[in-house]
């Protein structure tokens, strides 16, 4: 399957339902070809801008274009996008390969030839033997690559998931990630992922695009937004990060940057408050003179040749060039 690669760019793009703004003029422009995730708690206005991407929701202003086209006002089927639901929507009365082959019905193409196409769709996605089976008789994994299969039949050039991996268990929703990135490489198409988990995000995406409060708090390369967040909402909401009010402004280190040291022997001296072994770190939460939360995550080898315990006092130490200074 070889589709043309396409921009998508968003131009000052707007929701409003009554007077609630949704989706706040954001602009942006996603590189072709590439798997990115938008990232943000509920109410931020990811699954909006999903939606009017899609073509279920409609733009109140702002343009949605696709390979320099204006697709804002077209119909879904005719958008050069495809969506998969959170829900998967699979019709429990057709087989899968009548599911996967739905889309091309509704268009009038013959059964020859979208059986044709349905068998080539499940063989991407390794359901071949599956064809004749109902939904109800698969597993959550594969009714999820029965409905990309589903999506992908009609060829986008942009395929939107709508938290795709929130009804798997734990186990599977790693393995599932793992088969989405797959997908994504080999077909070269653009994939726009909206979900509310940052290690998924962190695991799939080419580039996070954070929202917040309507708007893009932060956009770029995973590693980036990760390393180097940009307001305190990113720190925070990225997971792994402190932010320390510090007399030249404030910052954020990551909790693997802090280091312990004996009292008054750091830049900040804490109390401990509590200790977590997690494995290969153990979690070190101390509370500062002034009253700030700051966590320690140290190495379990080193941790346990100088072992601290709740109520201990210690110096927090880092290297000045992990701080990085916030905006806001």
């Amino acid at each position: 399957m070889t589709t043309a690669k396409a921009d998508l760019e968003l131009v000052s793009v707007t929701k409003r339902y009554g007077k609630t703004v949704a989706v706040n003029a954001v602009s942006h422009h996603f590189r072709p070809g590439s798997y990115t995730c938008l990232l943000g708690p509920s109410g931020c206005g990811k699954s909006s801008t999903l939606r009017m991407i899609a073509g279920h929701e409609s733009v109140s202003d702002g343009s949605i274009l696709l390979g320099a086209r204006d697709i804002s006002n077209l119909p879904p089927a005719k958008r050069g996008t495809a969506m998969m639901f959170q829900n998967y929507a699979l019709f429990p009365h057709l087989s899968v390969t009548e599911n996967v082959a739905f889309s091309l019905k509704m268009k009038g193409v013959d059964a020859p030839t979208r059986r044709k196409a349905a068998g080539e769709m499940l063989e991407l996605v390794d359901l071949t033997p599956l064809g004749d089976r109902l939904p109800d008789q698969l597993s959550g994994g594969q009714q999820q690559r029965v409905a990309l299969a589903r999506a992908l039949i009609t060829r986008p050039q942009v395929l939107l998931l709508d938290e795709p991996l929130s009804a798997l268990d734990p186990f599977l929703r790693i393995r599932m990630r793992a088969e989405l990135r797959k997908l994504q490489q080999e077909l070269g198409i653009s994939f726009l992922h909206v979900t509310h988990g940052q290690d998924e995000a962190l695991a799939l995406a080419d580039e996070i695009v954070v929202m917040n409060n309507a708007v893009i708090e932060q956009a770029g390369p995973a590693r980036q937004v990760f390393n180097a967040p940009r307001t305190e909402f990113v720190a925070r909401f990225m997971g792994g990060h402190n932010v320390l009010a510090l007399t030249e402004g404030h910052f954020a280190i990551r909790t693997d940057a802090i280091g312990l040291a004996p009292a008054t022997a750091g830049k900040l001296d804490a109390q401990i408050t509590a200790v977590e072994y997690q494995g290969t770190h153990v979690s070190v939460t101390a509370r500062t003179i002034g009253d700030q939360d700051v966590t320690a995550l140290v190495a379990e080898r080193a941790f346990f040749e100088h072992p601290n315990n709740p109520g201990d006092r210690v110096g927090l130490t880092w290297e000045d060039q992990d701080l990085h200074h916030l905006t806001t």
